[in-house]
């Protein structure tokens, strides 16, 4: 558009299962431009391809129905745009079910758009590529790869705000794009303006964790005191046209935000802060100004850029066998012993299939399942058994939670709460393609 001087950008959730009240709370009275909503992880999207594939009609965020019941109806009334990765495996299954609710909820005259491109398990078959977390040839995953999601830019969704979309949804794209697609499309940046751009990415890198940036994950009593953890607010920010924002939390919403919450996410998941790769540009952090500017607020000049690689990472989602579980709980004097006991026992039970597993570990939770023997517990009085296994049989994945399921009348005495579990295990690795094997395009639908 390039009329607007200032803008203002929700952060309505950090991951998929990330609370709702929060978002309707910034819908509500924050004042937004813009709601976005960034849900995907890196296992998330090959979780919703294999949903896909049992239904095509799904593959879409769980909660992107529960979401768009409770925040269309303010957004709407407010001319509040939504951005989201909820598209996961079915970008264009969201973009239906989401008009359905909108027209359930009797909302007439909303545009939505589906971002589509990211998906490029086929033309990853054209070519050899190499993972880049062990080294071996993408074709060394055989028949086990469930999909190849690129981490798509800015651009499609610049161009759905171009066609009038109040509300975008992606499958896989760099995390930040979702915060600096709007200020390209407003403001009209030049998406070879690397300054701008990686000025940009600061802004999304801090926001894109949600409840993150207002304390959630900051908190730790004793160290750092966060106030009303139940009711933690979500980040909102006032962008200008020159790349400077201010970021804050509604007032009477829990948590804090301050320049140590901002550092601390500004530094997350950050190998390099001087050469941060993203799709449009390689940020630069190293330079990133804070300046407290009032209670809960803090204002953040100083991101750079250089011109993008041309490269986009694709992550690879693969089958990787299978994964056994059992759980038992000791309480009472002795606990220590006979969970120990209970271990020996399962240890001894499992030897006679130790080809069949390729790593089992034997825990005491509130012993030695993080840090192994090194810390003494003294003498606990309740700790929680688990033996887990990885294996490529199914059956032999299931041995492991029946095996400590028996200990209920097998001994030691005083088991209690056993659970048992058999999951597939879906891995992820990563290669980088020339960004023009991802052909975009942009579908909508108005209500």
């Amino acid at each position: 558009m390039g009329n607007e001087t200032s803008i203002r950008i929700g952060s309505g959730a950090g991951y998929s299962g990330d609370r709702v009240e929060p978002a309707i709370d910034l819908a509500q009275r924050g004042r937004l431009q813009y709601l976005v909503f960034e849900c995907l992880a890196e296992r998330t999207i090959a979780l919703a391809q294999q949903q896909k594939a049992k239904d095509p009609t799904r593959g879409y965020d769980p909660m992107l129905e529960d979401r768009m019941r409770a925040i269309l109806p303010v957004c709407h009334g407010n001319k509040t745009k939504i951005i989201t990765n909820m598209g996961a495996a079915n970008p264009l299954g969201a973009m239906e079910r989401t008009a359905a609710i909108a027209e359930e909820l009797g909302i007439k005259g909303m545009k939505i758009a589906a971002v589509m491109g990211d998906d490029v398990l086929e033309a990853l078959k054209q070519d050899t590529h190499s993972l880049l977390e062990s080294g071996q040839p993408l074709a060394s995953l055989g028949h086990t790869i469930i999909s190849a999601n690129a981490y798509l830019g800015a651009h499609p969704l610049v161009e759905a705000l171009q066609g009038g979309a109040d509300i975008v949804i992606t499958g896989r794209v760099a995390d930040p794009v979702l915060f600096t697609a709007p200020l390209i499309y407003e403001f009209g940046w030049d998406m070879d303006d690397f300054k701008l751009m990686g000025q940009g990415v600061v802004l999304g890198h801090l926001l894109e964790c949600a409840g993150h940036l207002t304390g959630g994950y900051f908190a730790d009593p004793g160290y750092k005191e966060v106030p009303d953890l139940h009711r933690l607010g979500f980040p909102m920010a006032e962008v200008s046209a020159d790349g400077s924002f201010t970021l804050s939390k509604l007032d009477g919403s829990g948590g804090v935000l301050n320049l140590a919450t901002c550092k601390e996410q500004l530094l997350y998941e950050i190998h390099d802060p001087a050469a941060y790769y993203t799709p449009d540009v390689i940020a630069d952090f190293s330079s990133v100004i804070l300046q407290e500017a009032g209670k809960d607020r803090v204002a953040v000049t100083g991101g750079n850029g250089i011109p993008k690689s041309g490269k986009l990472k694709v992550s690879v989602g693969y089958t990787d066998g299978y994964m056994g579980e059992g759980q038992i709980s000791y309480g009472g004097p002795g606990a220590e012993a006979r969970a120990r006991l209970a271990l020996k026992i399962i240890e001894k039970r499992l030897q006679a299939y130790k080809n069949e597993y390729e790593e089992i570990r034997y825990d005491l939770i509130g012993a030695n399942s993080l840090y192994g023997e090194k810390i003494s517990t003294g003498n606990p009085y309740e700790l929680r058994v688990r033996v887990a296994a990885r294996t490529s049989k199914r059956e032999a994945a299931r041995r492991i939670g029946n095996e400590v399921e028996a200990l209920y009348t097998n001994g030691p005495s005083g088991g209690g709460g056993a659970l048992k579990s058999l999951q597939e295990i879906v891995a992820i690795q990563s290669v980088l393609i020339d960004g023009q094997l991802a052909e975009t395009r942009v579908h909508y639908k108005v209500t």
